[in-house]
Order: C-alpha cells, then structure tokens, then sequence
C-alpha cells in the first residue's frame, strides 16, 4: 500500500505531501488508472476507433447517417454477401439520437457491433476504476472525508 499520513487535516501520498481530500482521491484515481491499463483497453480504443464513421462515401439515402465506418469497409470485404437466418439488431449513432436497426447481413452486425463491444468496454473500464479508486480513498482518507 502507498505511504499515506493525514497531518493537521491535510494528506501525503506517495511523495506529495499538503494535499486536501480532493487531491488524495484525485491521485489515488490517477494511480488506479495508471495501473488498470492493459491489453483489453488497446481492444477498446481499436474497437471505437474502427468503429467510427470517418470514411467519407457519396452514395448513402437521405436521411442516413454520413461517412462509414473501417470495421463496416472490412467487415463486407470479409463477409460479402453472407446472410443470417434471423434478423439481429444493430445500433447506429450516438446517444441520444441512437437508432435500432434490424439486419440479417452478417457484415453489417459485425460492423455495426464492433463499436458498441468498443464502447461497451469503456464503460466497464471507467467503472472499475472508479470503485477501486473509491474503495481505496475510502481506506486510507480520514472518516470525515470519505465518499459515502
């Protein structure tokens, strides 16, 4: 565990001393992020960046969402025009304005869900530091400081 030591109401941590309650959680959630890092978050940014609508095409129907995306391109060059038994839903934009959309393409849902996998894991990156960094501030910071 890092050197903590409250002092005339205020924190050292892991060499910084004359920090507020504030600052403690701040460097406690900076460690916990430095050390949460790893090969799944390389799969997050990959999926999110692939995900992204940053190829521009010409030939899209009014109303459609502009660009496509490079897991769509490589997604359709692998499964051409391969066809499900059953229609999958499939999500497309950015909340609030998300749309559900049902397909039985199969290079359409894996370009479609790639993202979502990408973002999905964001969520559950973020939250997990979070409650690490709150369980660990709520250790070491003195009880009138600590988060519920």
């Amino acid at each position: 565990m890092d050197t903590v030591e409250e002092v005339n109401g205020t924190y050292f941590y892991d060499g910084s001393s004359n920090l507020s309650a504030g600052e403690l959680f701040f460097w406690i959630m900076v460690d916990e992020t430095s050390a949460h890092f790893g090969i799944s978050d390389i799969a997050t940014v990959t999926g999110i960046y692939l995900g992204t609508n940053s190829v521009t095409v010409t030939s899209k129907f009014a109303g459609a969402t502009p660009g496509t995306s490079l897991a769509s391109m490589y997604s359709r060059q692998i499964f051409r025009s391969r066809m499900m038994p059953v229609r999958l839903p499939t999500w497309v934009g950015f909340p609030p304005n998300v749309k559900r959309i049902m397909t039985r393409r199969l290079a359409t849902f894996v370009g479609r869900t790639i993202p979502v996998i990408g973002w999905t894991l964001l969520a559950i990156d973020v939250s997990t530091i979070t409650f690490k960094a709150v369980n660990k501030y709520n250790t070491l910071a003195h009880p009138s400081d600590r988060l519920w």
